[in-house]
Formats: C-alpha cells, structure tokens, sequence
C-alpha cells in the first residue's frame, strides 16, 4: 500500500497556477439560473464591480470579458490614437501592449529596475527625456509584486502623463497600504483561470473617475445609444462580463485572502528551502508593499549557468517529473512582433538590459494554492537533484 500510495503522488501532475473553486461559487451561479438571468449584465455583474471597486478602494469598477478588455478601454480613456506614444513595460505578457496598437499609438517600451523587476522609474524619465509628448504610461505590477508607485507617479505627474496600472497579476497586492489597481488614473484586473481568482475569464476596469467607468461600460456594450431602436454614434464593442461569469467571481471574493495567504506561504517555503542552494535566488519583492505572489520565481546566478544550470534545465527535469514550470516572460522589446520598436533600457551587472537578463536567468515555480506539503517537498527536492547533478554540487 505504501508503495502504490508513493507511486500515485509521483504521477500526480503539479500545475504552475490552476483554478481553484471553493464551493460558494454555486450559489451565486444558481441565484442566476433561476432567475433566468444568464446572459450579459444582472445582479450578480452589479455586485461583482461593487465588491471590487470597494476591495481594491478604486471607487468605481466595469466587469469586462477579459482583462485585455479593460486594458483596451483604458487605452481609449487615456486618448490614445494614431501615433501617440506611449510607454510600456517590456518584462510582462503581450496582452499589456498589444491594445496601444489596436488604436494605432506608437509603444516604446521601458525596462525593468533589477529590486522589484518593475518598470524602471529612472529609464521611464530616460523616455520622457525622449519622448516630451508621450501620452500615457502602461505599468504592469509583475507576478503580483508591486511597482515603485511613489516614483513611477512622480514622473508621470512632472510629465502630465496618464498612468495605466496593468495589475492583472496583482490582485490583492498593495503599496504603502493602497491596493495595487487603485493608484493610475484607470487598473485593470484579470480573472484568468490562472489568476489568483478567477471566473473562467473575465476582468475588470477600475477608475476613481466615475464618468469614465460609465463610459467604458457604454462601449462595452455595442455603444447602444438610449433609444427604442439600436442606434450607434459610436464604435463599440461586446465587452460586457456575462452574469454567470460574475457569479463564480463573486463566490471566488469570499476566499481571496485567504487565497493570498496561501500563496504568500508558498513563496516563503520556497525562499527557506532554495536559500542553501548556493547561486539561486528568489523574485525580489518591494519592501514598501505586500505581494500577493501569484507566481514564484528563481533566478539563476551565472556560474551555475555556466556550470550547465539553466531554466531550461530545471524546467525539463521538472517536466519529468510531472510537476508545470513556465519561462519567464520574454519581453517585449525581443518579441518579433515589436522588433522595430524603441526600446529604454537598464543595464545589468551580465551587460544586457535588466528584463533580458531576468528571462535569460530566470524561471516561474510552481504556485498553485492547492500545492500540499509534499507537493512543495517534491518540487524543492528536484530542483536541488538537478542542480547537484548538473553542476557537481
């Protein structure tokens, strides 16, 4: 028996970040059904954004279907059009860029500061110096740690630039005591299945600005004028979260902290485990803010690289053995499809920008909230066999 029972927790798969429902999501979901009120907008799509905006301290949110969504409308409220520039983030996924191009802006991407792996407030003022007219900041809170907020609104405010919080990953997080979401002009949330909540998909707009949530709504909703018949004197879009979406995110509310929580407590045993492994390190957090550590992740030092240590190592020998590991994001300014956009960059101590050196060192850890104790053992336990027999260490 205890053979097979050591046999079937080798087989079992570890995910990097899945869904995790917790029961009270049924109920809300079936408030919906009978109610017959399953399509877009309902009760539970008005209390979802009123729980939300009250969460985050926002003051007014609009759920969407998808966090890319929310970025796409705050890139419009933000007055973006044919070949205004804005600056990006470089170290996060595409979806934080790619709406600047859907309204035809010109991104010019800005790099990572190596103490948070955030948008680097000192090439951010290197790119106004640049680019005097740039419209718009899109700052992504990566993997849940927030950003140097102080600075990063600072230069923002010297330069009269709108600042767009892409917090996607950081629900939960906050800065100073401020949820992440809230500082920018307009946040956005994602409620992705790997997200640290999630309602299958969706997300979320937050403003303080309570003219320009309607507003979003308006377009979200096909920009349907109040008339009997569809009238439109604008472009929309179908953007609108449906009420059974709401529901499972509603439910999803009721443990986020403690969701957070755990999630906290995974990074912590992989900072305490790993610290004896001499040339690995952690994601940094900002020690002006809490992290909701949505996803883990280790750098690798250079002489392990050079001893034969890389990401990709460590993420086939965690493939082996059943257990979801993920790249780093590659960033933006290396993505082909943005290859002939400017780039602002930081300088590593490796002679490379600092984004580059983070994806060509790093690798995202396993971070699911339902990682068990023997999980969390499994996973340290390769990482250290690999690294033994890879570097002779």
């Amino acid at each position: 028996m205890e053979n097979d029972r050591a046999t079937d927790m080798k087989d079992k798969k570890i995910y990097l970040s899945s869904p995790t429902m917790n029961g009270h999501e049924m109920r809300y979901i079936k408030e919906a059904f009978d109610a017959n009120w399953v399509a877009p907008l309902g009760k539970n799509v008005d209390e979802f954004e009123s729980e939300m905006a009250a969460y985050t301290g926002s003051g007014h949110a609009a759920a969407l279907s998808a966090g890319t969504a929310a970025l796409h409308l705050a890139v419009k409220l933000a007055g973006v059009g044919p070949g205004d520039v804005v600056f990006s983030s470089s170290l996060t996924f595409a979806a934080t860029c790619n709406p600047v191009t859907y309204e035809q802006g010109k991104l010019v991407f800005i790099d990572s500061e190596a103490d948070t792996w955030n948008m680097s407030p000192d090439a951010l003022e290197e790119g106004f110096k640049k680019y005097p007219q740039a419209k718009a900041v899109i700052l992504a809170h990566l993997y849940g740690t927030p950003a140097k907020l102080d600075e990063i609104l600072a230069v923002c405010g010297r330069h009269g630039a709108v600042l767009i919080e892409d917090a996607a990953e950081a629900l939960g997080s906050s800065y100073k005591g401020k949820k992440c979401g809230s500082f920018g002009a307009y946040g956005i949330l994602s409620f992705n299945g790997n997200k640290i909540i999630t309602t299958s998909g969706g997300g979320m707009l937050l403003s303080a600005q309570k003219e320009a949530v309607e507003k979003a709504r308006f377009w979200a909703t096909q920009a349907r004028e109040p008339a009997r018949h569809y009238e439109h004197k604008e472009i929309g879009y179908n953007y609108r979260m449906s009420n059974i979406v709401a529901g499972i995110g509603r439910g999803q509310m009721r443990t986020l902290d403690a969701y957070k929580e755990k999630k906290q407590e995974i990074y912590r045993q992989y900072k305490e485990a790993l610290a004896n492994i001499p040339g690995i390190s952690m994601n940094p957090l900002n020690p002006d803010g809490e992290a909701n550590n949505w996803l883990s992740c280790l750098t690798l030092n250079q002489d392990l690289v050079r001893a034969g240590v890389t990401p990709l190592t460590l993420l086939e020998a965690l493939e082996r053995e059943n257990i979801e590991s993920r790249p780093i994001w590659k960033p933006m300014n290396l993505q082909p499809v943005y290859g002939g956009h400017d780039f602002i960059r930081t300088e590593s101590r490796n002679g490379v920008s600092v984004g580059e050196d983070i994806y060509r060192r790093g690798l995202c850890l396993p971070s699911d909230i339902k990682n068990t104790d023997g999980d969390m053992e499994r996973i340290i336990e390769t990482i250290r066999k690999t690294v033994r027999e890879a570097s002779g260490r």
